[in-house]
């Protein structure tokens, strides 16, 4: 069946490789890889395998591809084009609506397809395995080529591709085809975090640190969850959790573009504490007054986007942003994997079809050639700059890059330079098992962008849909704050989350420092753990004898310019195409009457839950149950349903007692 499928080889082709296929080695390479748990195996582990299917230019088909009904019914089978052949198994059609052959839950009989929860999609995608794509002799291919109008497969055009569309999309709520990825299976990366530890005001009267409003971390911990997984500790980072979710912020007036708002209440966690909101809110624009956009696709179709929830998510993810598209925007399409090449031109958001049909003829296969992707993909940018517009790549991959200019420190200064020419970069992170978090969070804060990780396509229509003014058009570059605590008031304090973030005092005047960006509608949440004077025997704190030479304040100053404050806040940004930073002031007073936000409550929740899951020593008395008791209670507004899935979620790792409190 295997062989059958090529129908486009000479008999004397087929034989020979069906007698490879028939090889006993073979067999058990073949059937070990599945045993493993995936059939990208077959294609990166079998050299002989990868060199049949290494890239080559052939013509596309445009064979229609049976839909598959979503009930318990026999699926449709494909026609198939041209010559006829033997039937081949349905489920080796990039289009097969049966799940994963190598899950180990949800057996379907063959035939019929699982039930899906009809509130987001009603049916799944598998990714095409090894035994649907066309045998070929290798050829060399050049470092870059136009491959727009035929089908792509790990960069070049390998034949028939089926269109994929945001309903074919595993449903959030399905768990059955999540593939356990424990042992060492899983390649994974997330940079070390040590948790701020709480700082003497003595010794460090002021905390200096860069925005953040990637939102990565959120969806990739529920995706552990949803696997009946404890997500590893490097994984969660705090900052990210809060600022996953919107909050109602006041919008900035006068020509600012970011507003400061600061609320106090008692640590929920350690009542003698007092618990600090610091939220900034930049300026909302609706979509269709944003700037025209000047938009380049870059798809990873290495071989190791050949699953469901990578290469055809992709897919329906940017049919999402496409739908959004206006006359004046446009956006092309570059592709990578073994080479570059461009698919499609720049063309114009009103040729939706045309973009769309580019992006349906998209298959994943071979190694990954990031570096040559990221250079392709930023020169197309350069050649049809808008000077007044957004001109942003749009990087969709799972970081996992293997040829060319790989390492961090060159794909960094790679971006870095191109940043500097006025193209942004966003990182959309997909997949699991060899997922490279840490990678591509360097590339989005080096150019100047955001990174988010969609695991499903509800997570896609949050960021490309509902979030878009966000996602691709910034409002105030190199975004930093600064905290200064009132020694009279505060004796410690500790930063929650933001651990990537830290900056050196002198960087906060600094405009040469790089720093954070944020889009039209953005919210950033940073909460401090604040020890007031007087109170002891609740944190281990490392002091210093005092200065011999230093001048203290005076009590007068004390009194009068900060009677009651806590803190003074101070921010600084850069309005998009200038070079100096403008400042932005607010003092923080410790109101202890009347009742903290619901907001505030709920972000108290989430930042108590991302202790619990990094089992940080500063977590008090935090449990998973009292941090899903204040996130239900502070539920409050809830457009989109974000929180009542985070409380959903919380109820669901509570009850599998996973992990233990």
């Amino acid at each position: 069946a295997i062989v059958a499928q090529a129908d486009r080889r000479t008999r004397a082709e087929q034989k020979a490789a069906q007698a490879w296929f028939t090889r006993p080695a073979f067999r058990v390479a073949a059937a070990l890889a599945l045993m493993a748990g995936g059939t990208t195996w077959v294609m990166s582990r079998t050299p002989v395998v990868e060199r049949m299917t290494t890239d080559v230019a052939v013509p596309a088909v445009a064979t229609p591809i049976a839909e598959a009904p979503v009930a318990e019914e026999p699926v449709a089978e494909a026609p198939v084009a041209e010559a006829p052949v033997a039937e081949a198994p349905k489920a080796n059609t990039d289009m097969a609506k049966a799940p994963r052959a190598d899950t180990p839950k949800a057996e379907t009989p063959k035939g019929e397809t699982p039930k899906a929860n009809a509130d987001v999609a009603k049916a799944r995608v598998t990714s095409m395995p090894p035994s649907a794509l066309p045998l070929a002799p290798s050829a060399p291919v050049p470092s870059a080529q136009d491959f727009s109008g035929r089908g792509v497969a790990g960069g070049i055009a390998r034949g028939m591709a089926g269109s994929v569309s945001p309903e074919m999309i595993r449903p959030r709520n399905d768990r059955r085809d999540y593939p356990r990825r424990d042992g060492d299976g899983n390649r994974e990366q997330y940079d070390k975090i040590d948790d701020n530890p709480f700082l003497a005001v003595s010794v460090h009267p002021r905390s200096t640190f860069s925005v953040d409003v990637d939102r990565a971390s959120y969806s990739n911990v529920r995706r552990f969850i949803a696997q009946e997984q404890t997500p590893p500790p490097d994984a969660v980072r705090i900052g990210e959790l809060i600022n996953y979710f919107p909050y109602d912020l006041p919008s900035p007036s006068g020509n600012a573009p970011v507003s400061i708002t600061t609320e106090t209440m008692a640590a929920p966690w350690q009542p003698k504490h007092r618990l600090v909101r610091v939220a900034l809110q930049a300026r909302r624009i609706e979509t269709a007054d944003l700037p025209p956009s000047n938009l380049v696709f870059l798809i990873d179709v290495s071989g190791s986007m050949n699953a469901w929830n990578k290469l055809p998510l992709v897919k329906a993810s940017l049919r999402l942003l496409v739908d959004q598209l206006r006359p004046q925007d446009h956006v092309a399409l570059v592709v990578y994997a073994g080479a570059a090449g461009l698919v499609l031109p720049s063309t114009s958001g009103e040729e939706k079809a045309r973009i769309v049909a580019a992006l349906d003829r998209l298959e994943a296969g071979g190694s990954t050639a990031g570096g040559a992707g990221i250079e392709l993909a930023y020169r197309t940018a350069r050649e049809q700059f808008k000077p007044n517009g957004n001109n942003r790549v749009i990087l969709a991959t799972d970081g996992d890059f293997n040829v060319g200019a790989s390492s961090d420190g060159e794909m960094e200064r790679l971006i870095e330079r191109k940043r500097t020419e006025g193209t942004y970069l966003t990182v959309l992170g997909f997949g699991q098992g060899n997922y490279q978090d840490a990678k591509m969070e360097k590339l989005a804060k080096r150019g100047n962008g955001n990174y988010a990780y969609v695991d499903d396509i509800a997570e896609a229509r949050k960021t490309l849909v509902k979030e878009m003014g966000a996602t691709l058009v910034t409002v105030a570059n190199d975004v930093k704050l600064q905290v200064e605590f009132n020694p009279a008031a505060v004796r410690a304090y500790r930063l929650i989350g933001y651990e990537d973030r830290l900056l050196a005092t002198e960087d906060f005047t600094d405009d040469k420092k790089d720093a954070g960006d944020m889009g039209a509608g953005h919210s950033v949440t940073a909460l401090y753990e604040v020890v007031p004077n007087g109170v002891t025997g609740t944190i281990s704190l490392r002091e210093q004898d005092s200065l011999r030479y230093q001048v203290p304040a005076t009590d007068a100053l004390r009194t009068n310019a900060a009677k009651n404050e806590l803190m003074f806040v101070r921010m600084r940004y850069k309005t998009p195409g200038e070079n100096t930073s403008r400042q932005v002031t607010q003092a923080v007073i410790d109101g202890r009457r009347g009742s903290p936000s619901t907001d505030f409550r709920f972000a108290a929740s989430v930042a108590a839950f991302g202790m619990v899951l990094r089992n940080s020593e500063h977590k008090g008395t935090a449990t998973l149950g009292s941090a899903l008791a204040m996130g239900t209670a502070a539920r409050g507004r809830d457009e989109g349903g974000y929180r009542a899935e985070y409380i959903s979620m919380l109820g669901r790792l509570l009850n599998s007692e996973r992990p233990q409190e």
